[in-house]
């Protein structure tokens, strides 16, 4: 019999038992605790509610969609920055049990469309305009036109039939709910093109949040930062649940993240928790008025999508009051955090790990036989328990490929289990590029790439990058006559049509790729060769 202490899995005990409840059930508990605390607050607006406030306009919202003829099951799209009508309807939709579709604020045409499509969206709520970006706009240009525009006559129109409309009708739909339900799908971008729909439950995504929560030990006290976007997990689930369900209240900084809004919020609403990726900090520890802010306030704050340099890190936690700031690891077919560190963790296991096992969920580390490897032996990091997404939406293939008949969810990362359960990402079996907590699929870009007329083959890969950890790179075959085209002329055919953040920042052109003897794209010799050309 092997010794569980010498191979690479670990389980999490808890005193504390999951959490038995639908999202629009957990509300109403912190109506109930907390009616009269802040719940939420839109710090550059000067809006705020209570517990009270917020239970009236999600319920005012949820009756409006209810006369709008949306039902159990319906897919209702959100296509906004930060907003508190996002988090309005964020809740709304669980209460009917209607199942939320996070569209992210960067896509362009192609990707909404898309979206749109294959959940088969019965309803999307969106903002009209934000800086250079026209939804209205793009919608219009698709086709689609089940809208409801917020902050228009039309949103404030659909509030006012909540307002008018018989409460008991949502009694009703809490009959007809349970945990399980799925209500929530968040898209991810696919190896195979085209993003895939995780699809999340009450259950999933309440206790994922409930649990880092506790991790972070929060108290109705606390007053949670929330600069990263909602559309994520890192938002929705880790900001808005994890500190609503412990009585906790949400500050919004600004629609997108900026800086010295985020450290105004801090200030002025003396905030005790901080959320971001490593590249938010390192923007507010660089910003000029930074020592013209009082941080003290701050207790605690999680960082995540990608490893926090030792300097980073001890900065934050001296100059920004953070000693207990803790880092997440997960993904969003994991609701999505399946290990964080803890608060009296040192420096050194908050950079060079990414914890140990959260509550109530299981981890292992196997070989390409998927056996469990011993301890401090690379393999593939596999997670299991009540984070694991339902599935894939209207995909049983690719939710086949994720999750197993074990129900472990394989990550596609490579890790390692220290003696002390500790983990550590060392690699990735996918292709996949992490710029700034963006996760990028090459093969998406590659697909778009390839409707250029002068382009013959495309290859995408992700090289270092000093500010956000990678950037896109595209290599390139022309077609044949073709002239070559620049870095500019491909960002240029891409704008407004694929997320910022996907647009490759590098253009290599050459006459063929690196391969294998058996016809592979040999991508890490790729790597290596483009860390070279960019060092010219």
């Amino acid at each position: 019999m092997r010794n569980e202490a010498h191979v690479s899995y670990a389980s999490g005990p808890s005193d504390i038992p999951l959490l038995g409840m639908t999202i629009g059930e957990m509300l109403d508990a912190a109506v109930h605790r907390h009616p009269d605390r802040e719940a939420l607050v839109e710090s550059a607006t000067g809006r705020r509610w209570t517990f009270t406030q917020l239970r009236e306009q999600v319920d005012r919202l949820a009756l409006g969609l209810l006369a709008l003829g949306v039902q159990k099951g319906d897919r209702v799209g959100i296509w906004s920055p930060n907003c508190a009508e996002w988090i309005f309807t964020q809740y709304a939709t669980a209460r009917i049990g209607a199942i939320l579709v996070n569209v992210n604020p960067a896509y362009r045409t192609s990707e909404v469309e898309y979206v749109i499509r294959q959940s088969g969206m019965r309803l999307m709520v969106s903002a009209t305009t934000f800086r250079t970006t026209d939804y209205a706009g793009m919608l219009a240009e698709v086709g689609f036109e089940d809208v409801v525009f917020i902050g228009t006559p039309q949103w404030g129109g659909l509030l006012e039939q909540g307002r008018t409309a018989d409460p008991a009708a949502l009694d009703d739909c809490a009959a007809g709910l349970t945990f399980d339900q799925a209500i929530n799908i968040q898209y991810t971008s696919g190896t195979t093109g085209f993003p895939k729909g995780a699809t999340l439950s009450h259950h999933n995504i309440l206790n994922n949040g409930y649990f880092v929560g506790v991790g972070a030990g929060y108290t109705p006290e606390d007053r949670v930062c929330v600069p990263v976007p909602l559309y994520h997990c890192f938002g929705m689930v880790m900001g808005v649940l994890g500190a609503h369900v412990h009585g906790a209240c949400v500050v919004l900084p600004a629609p997108v993240f900026d800086a010295e809004k985020t450290l105004e919020a801090v200030h002025h609403e003396r905030c005790t928790s901080l959320y971001g990726v490593p590249t938010m900090f390192i923007a507010e520890l660089a910003h000029p008025r930074f020592a013209e802010f009082d941080l003290t306030s701050l207790r605690t704050g999680i960082m995540a999508g990608s490893p926090c340099p030792v300097e980073v890190m001890e900065r934050v936690m001296e100059l920004m009051h953070m000693p207990e700031v803790a880092i997440c690891y997960g993904m969003t077919e994991t609701s999505p955090v399946s290990t964080m560190t803890a608060r009296d963790d040192d420096v050194a296991a908050r950079t060079q790990t990414i914890g140990r096992v959260m509550p109530f969920v299981e981890v292992k580390i196997v070989d390409e036989e998927g056996l469990v490897v011993p301890r401090g032996v690379p393999g593939e990091f596999c997670t299991r328990g009540y984070s694991v997404m339902l599935g894939y939406w209207d995909d049983p293939e690719k939710t086949a490929e994720a999750i197993d008949a074990g129900r472990w969810m394989h990550t596609g990362d490579i890790a390692t289990m220290d003696e002390n359960g500790r983990l550590n990402i060392v690699g990735r079996t996918k292709d996949m590029i992490l710029r700034g907590g963006e996760n990028i699929y090459p093969r998406e870009i590659e697909e778009f790439l390839y409707r250029h007329p002068d382009i013959g083959d495309v290859q995408v890969i992700g090289v270092p990058d000093d500010r956000y950890g990678e950037e896109v790179m595209a290599w390139i075959v022309m077609r044949p006559g073709a002239e070559p085209l620049t870095a500019e002329a491909v960002r240029e055919y891409a704008t407004g049509k694929l997320a910022h953040f996907k647009i490759p920042r590098y253009v290599h052109i050459v006459e063929s790729f690196p391969m294998t003897v058996t016809g592979k794209v040999r991508k890490v010799e790729m790597r290596e060769m483009a860390v070279e050309i960019l060092a010219r």
